[in-house]
């Protein structure tokens, strides 16, 4: 029956696999073709209009073929127009990978359109809000995923947000926040640029060695070579803040020379500008206007708006005092420019110098003053929408949360209930099958102690008799043979006398030894008696806490046990240990009785132990009633030994 229902299934699986291979070659070798043109477009050497070319022969393929494909062909799109600077594409192909999203699951592709939508509205839409949300949402998909690289990227993006929207403050919250997903060993970029940040808002709070601090731990962490000198850069500009311009001067010097410095000119022409600028603060003339206009026509020639800004602001200031009606023209400049890049920050730097010039110029101080207003009004609004959308994301997660518990919660128990249902009657049984095995297992242990108990008695008997067989023979015998000795040589009277004393008392002795112990109520006199009586003569007895014993509690067979053992333990003293002192200490629980035996001996090695049958002997009494004998010792150390015997 097993081997029928085994071959109904292999029959019912090759049947539908072979019905699917019979229903999709069509799909399966677009898929192929989609993967290919994936494959390829991922050469990053080629150019992105080849690329492009490429990324569309795939779209065409897999239009509502495979969705997760589809979603990597749409994300790989988009990331191409915006490399094309096709931006409406871009937005299109975004939206209609949002659209398409809800279908699927991949969220890493989602976070990163989001990132790539955040980029457009951030850098060239300068569209600050619509640019917050999508780094927003862009870090919350790679928090649903725990890619902590990238949930830091959005962090620093949203942070820069904030920096240049003069919240400092908040922006150094949100960089510490990106700091803590980050590993510098792993992402040693990605935390050079958070230093970097981190160091611009410091240095825009005036907090000038702080800047500083971060600045020269972004350029030590970076291992791109590019960002090092931006890094560098902006150091720089935090010593021209600071007045400290020597540093400056020689630091922009070693920037300029750099050779990739060189063959990047709008980096050149930043450079060059902000060197000029801090050696005229530093009192030089030589070549200051040269290098400024030549800064300048540097970044007229590569377009670069916010560049020609920075070099008309250090024109104008350039100019103010030796040719205010040169400064005015170049400030005016910045004026206009900034309202072409929506930067009203320079317009107000701008109005600024030219309030010195043209001082009862009304138009300029009203200007100024309504810039500076809206600035802060704006600030101010940033800095709430910020916190809000903050607040807002807080409260989504958290809900989020809340609901994903409860729904595990409700699915955890309609599964319990389902399993209580299927595997009651299962349950039963198996209790039953546990409660037999445990029974039968129990009662096996029992009859397999009880046996090993009978054993170990046996044999510590047998042993106990073998060495009182060994001490009759060696020691008794012996004596016996003197003492025929000296009777057959005719010895004095009073030597044969003394032998037989000796041999009375040995026999006596050895009696005691052989008899049972005596366990009434003298048990304590008898034990400290044959202690004394053992113990080398030149060796001091210390016994402790005997008086607290409650000897009637300790049953008889383990009072014998213990007399035996003890004795034994004395002996070998007497024989092996050399100890000036003996301590013995006795403590009392409720359901053991501990007794402690130590010596200051030669003690021995701990491989020794094994080879010497008195303490062996003594082992098998103390487990035959259930107890414990540890031995203790090292050779030069000393001899410890501690029982545990019930009572």
């Amino acid at each position: 029956m097993g081997k029928f229902f085994v071959f109904i299934v292999v029959l019912l699986f090759f049947s539908c696999t072979s019905k699917q291979n019979a229903t999709t070659p069509s799909t399966a070798s677009k898929l192929d073709s989609v993967s290919f043109y994936l494959n390829k477009a991922a050469n990053s050497k080629l150019k992105p209009i080849k690329k492009i070319e490429i990324v569309n022969k795939a779209y065409n393929l897999v239009k509502f073929t495979n969705d997760e494909l589809y979603n990597t062909v749409l994300t790989q799109k988009t990331h191409t127009h915006l490399l094309l600077q096709q931006y409406d594409s871009l937005l299109f192909y975004s939206k209609l990978f949002i659209n398409h999203s809800k279908y699927t699951k991949n969220k890493t592709n989602l976070g990163y359109i989001h990132y790539l939508k955040a980029y457009y509205f951030y850098t060239i839409a300068n569209n600050i809000d619509s640019a917050f949300v999508n780094y927003n949402l862009s870090k919350n998909q790679y928090k649903a995923v725990n890619d902590s690289s990238w949930i830091a990227k959005n962090l620093i993006s949203i942070s820069n947000i904030q920096k240049n929207k003069s919240d400092f403050f908040g922006s150094k919250e949100t960089i510490t926040e990106a700091l803590q997903y980050l590993i510098p060993d792993k992402d040693s970029i990605t935390v050079a640029h958070a230093y970097n940040s981190l160091a611009t808002n410091h240095r825009k709070l005036l907090n000038f060695n702080d800047a500083e601090l971060y600045y020269k731990k972004a350029i030590n962490l970076t291992t791109n070579p590019n960002s090092a000198l931006t890094y560098k850069n902006n150091l720089a500009a935090s010593y021209i803040s600071a007045k400290k311009y020597t540093k400056a001067i020689t630091l922009l010097t070693e920037v300029y020379e750099n050779d990739l410095t060189q063959n990047d000119k709008k980096q050149a022409a930043r450079v060059l500008d902000n060197l000029a600028y801090a050696k005229w603060l530093n009192g030089s003339t030589h070549n200051i206007e040269a290098d400024l206009l030549n800064a300048l026509l540097q970044r007229t020639k590569h377009k670069d708006l916010k560049g020609k800004i920075a070099s008309y602001t250090h024109l104008g200031e350039f100019y103010l005092a030796e040719n205010p009606k040169k400064a005015s023209s170049y400030l005016d400049s910045v004026i206009t420019l900034s309202k072409v890049v929506k930067n009203p920050k320079a317009e107000k730097d701008a109005l600024s110098f030219l309030i010195k010039v043209h001082p009862k110029n009304i138009n300029y101080r009203d200007r100024y003053l309504f810039i500076q207003d809206s600035l802060y009004k704006n600030d101010l609004k940033v800095k709430t929408q910020f916190a809000k959308y903050k607040y807002d994301d807080a409260l989504k997660e958290e809900s989020i949360l809340r609901l994903e518990k409860e729904k595990a919660q409700k699915e955890l128990e309609l599964t319990q209930q389902r399993a209580q249902k299927q595997g009651y009657s299962i349950g039963v049984m198996v209790l039953l099958l546990g409660l037999g095995f445990l029974f039968y297992f129990y009662t096996q242990r029992s009859k397999r102690l009880k046996q090993q108990n009978k054993l170990d008695k046996l044999q510590a008997t047998l042993e106990t008799e073998a060495q009182l067989s060994r001490k009759l023979h060696d020691d008794f015998g012996a004596k016996i043979n003197h003492a025929m000795v000296l009777v057959q040589s005719n010895t004095d009277t009073s030597k044969i006398l003394d032998s037989l004393e000796d041999l009375y008392k040995q026999s006596r002795d050895f009696s005691r030894e052989i008899n049972d112990v005596d366990t009434s109520e003298n048990y304590k006199d008898h034990l400290y008696g044959m202690l004394q009586q053992n113990k080398p003569q030149s060796t001091k007895l210390i016994i402790t806490g005997g008086k607290d014993i409650d000897w009637s509690a300790v049953n008889n067979i383990n009072k014998t046990v213990l007399y035996k053992v003890l004795r034994e333990l004395i002996i070998n003293t007497k024989k092996h240990s050399k100890a000036t002192a003996i301590k013995i200490n006795f403590n009392q629980t409720a359901k053991i009785l501990e007794v402690i035996c130590s010596d200051n001996g030669i003690g021995a090695e701990k491989n020794a132990l094994n080879t010497k049958n008195g303490l062996l002997n003594t082992e098998k009494r103390i487990k035959a009633i259930n107890g414990t004998i540890i031995f203790e010792t090292d050779k030069h150390k000393g001899f410890k030994t501690l029982i545990k015997i019930p009572n």
